[in-house]
């Protein structure tokens, strides 16, 4: 059975520290190098761990989503009537979305995704959450003025767009789907799904490019 050495583990986090730059991509750089080095950690599985999140598990799943909600009227009508059992067309289950609801933008409706209390979020579709999302100014600000947290992303609302903003929980989380842009028509689900943002897909983006 192995022991525990707080000791031990105290210096080896003093070390690590002290090796590492102010910077924080050279950080992280410099972080992997040491554990690698220390053999904490092997190389491909780091290797594995960035290529799951950034090719698989990020939002490129969401994209999918909602790439073939735009081409199949009848996947969308599905997917906004239960989302947990659409997606599992893809296999993207889990428990970050076991309880999954999709709302769909309109030209009369804008949706805004925030989690009040803490960070819950669709991970297993969206990736990683950005750090605005789980920032304090964000969470209390979506809710009590929207329309000036949407223009700070450079969404800038006409009066006669309604706004909903929907708070995520443990057991309720949502799938923002975005408008289908202009300019798409003839697209299959792998282009359009090229456009579809992150952030289109919390609420936080809402016209999406054809050329993007």
């Amino acid at each position: 059975m192995s022991i525990f050495d707080s000791d031990k583990a105290a210096k080896t986090h003093r070390h690590l520290h002290s090796h590492l730059p102010s910077d924080p991509a050279l950080r992280v750089k410099a972080l992997e190098s040491l554990v690698v080095e220390k053999g904490l950690v092997a190389p491909e599985t780091l290797d594995a761990w960035v290529e799951a999140y950034s090719d698989h598990i990020g939002p490129k799943r969401g994209a999918e989503v909602v790439a073939r909600a735009w081409v199949d009227p009848g996947f969308r009508d599905r997917l906004l009537a239960d989302a947990t059992d659409a997606i599992a067309d893809f296999g993207y289950d889990g428990h970050a979305t076991g309880h999954l609801k999709a709302i769909e933008n309109t030209p009369e409706s804008h949706n805004l995704v925030v989690c009040t209390l803490c960070s819950c979020y669709p991970f297993s579709l969206l990736g990683m959450s950005p750090a605005w999302y789980k920032s304090s100014a964000y969470r209390a600000r979506a809710v009590r003025e929207p329309r000036a947290v949407l223009a700070e992303f450079g969404i800038d609302l006409p009066a006669e767009t309604g706004v909903k903003v929907w708070d995520s929980t443990a057991e309720l989380r949502y799938l923002v789907v975005p408008q289908r842009p202009e300019g798409t028509d003839g697209w299959d689900e792998a282009r359009l799904a090229s456009i579809v943002t992150r952030n289109s897909m919390i609420g936080t983006d809402r016209d999406l490019k054809a050329g993007a």
